[in-house]
């Protein structure tokens, strides 16, 4: 894993910029966090004014040491039943197996996902927080750094906070130079239906390999499929592109499945059509969960596990205040595993 370490931002907003701010005693904008009823209304208002404005949040590890009381840490996912999101979680199990703190964990599901984060961060009351499978835009940044507790995304690179994230365009790319190199020139691609980043980065690592071994690319051989639920990161969605990737003559003699699930269901379309793996087609996942080692299909590994693990030791040790540096970019460089769905030597 590569990092790169970036300058300290500046101080964060206190509660004495926001009595400042709304010219009142720091006492009176205490009483107004702590909603007590001896505020007056219009005194009230215009603290919230400031400190909407300053875009405060009170420091929740510095009053949780205060108090003594026990931290409370969140997860943020996007899902938590895919197989892919499971290895980062057991990941982040094995991180906080010994450490003294809750773990909230917020399902943000794949409809409005950015909207659910907001609105899970503005009930507050957590002391770090790690979000997995969602890039930040403006409006979600803004409410992280109010936030004033440690953050770490796990899947996009963000330049406020610390970040552990893939190159999928070398993923890509190795899968299908490893197909190039067996001799396959009719390689088929499947993709989600979704446009997000981490699609369009695994669709250009595909064209760049073909290319590079003169290979003109060909849109009509890239094909998701019309199940759109974990947004066509599914059995089904392989199953249904892979049925659409048979119907195109010549027949395609290799695929590249955008994760180990549409794979899987790759494959299953490939038995029905009396298709053999990888004699007849060979078969290239993305991912590398724990299913695909015992069925013998090659993907690109993550190494979620491991990075699900040092992500959550990351946060551990700055909620508790042992990492004091600036934020870490961590990228992870994917590995291709060559297993049986893709052995030269058998197709």
């Amino acid at each position: 894993m590569a990092q790169r370490i970036r300058p300290k931002k500046k101080d964060k907003v206190t509660i004495y910029d926001v009595a400042r701010e709304a010219g009142v005693a720091i006492s009176t904008v205490s009483r107004v966090l702590n909603n007590s009823s001896d505020v007056s209304e219009e005194t009230r208002q215009r603290v919230l004014r400031a400190i909407e404005k300053l875009q405060f949040r009170p420091d929740r590890t510095a009053r949780t040491l205060a108090q003594k009381k026990t931290r409370v840490l969140a997860v943020a996912v996007t899902s938590f039943t895919t197989p892919f999101h499971n290895e980062i979680l057991k990941g982040v199990r094995t991180a906080m197996e010994n450490v003294d703190a809750d773990l909230l964990l917020s399902d943000l599901g794949s409809k409005y996902p950015q909207q659910k984060l907001l609105n899970f961060l503005r009930r507050g009351a957590v002391d770090g927080l790690l979000v997995i499978g969602l890039p930040a835009d403006e409006k979600l940044t803004l409410e992280l750094r109010a936030l004033h507790a440690p953050v770490v995304m796990v899947g996009y690179h963000h330049t406020d906070f610390d970040c552990f994230y893939w190159d999928d365009r070398v993923g890509a790319r190795k899968a299908v130079e490893h197909l190039i190199a067996c001799g396959h020139r009719r390689i088929g691609m499947i993709r989600s239906h979704t446009e997000g980043s981490l699609q369009l980065d695994r669709i250009a690592g595909y064209r760049e390999a073909l290319e590079a071994a003169g290979i003109p690319f060909d849109p009509e051989l890239v094909r998701a499929g019309k199940t759109e639920k974990h947004a066509g990161f599914s059995e089904e969605a392989g199953y249904e592109a892979m049925q659409d990737l048979l119907k195109i003559e010549p027949r395609v003699t290799a695929v590249f499945a955008s994760s180990d699930v549409q794979a899987i269901g790759a494959w299953k379309a490939l038995r029905e059509a009396g298709l053999r793996v990888p004699e007849d087609v060979a078969l290239v996942g993305y991912d590398d969960i724990k299913i695909s080692e015992y069925i013998g299909l090659s993907s690109v590994s993550q190494n979620m596990h491991a990075v699900g693990r040092e992500a959550t030791r990351l946060l551990v040790e700055r909620v508790e205040g042992k990492r004091q540096d600036p934020p870490l970019e961590v990228l992870v460089v994917p590995q291709l595993k060559i297993r049986y769905s893709s052995d030269c030597g058998r197709a």
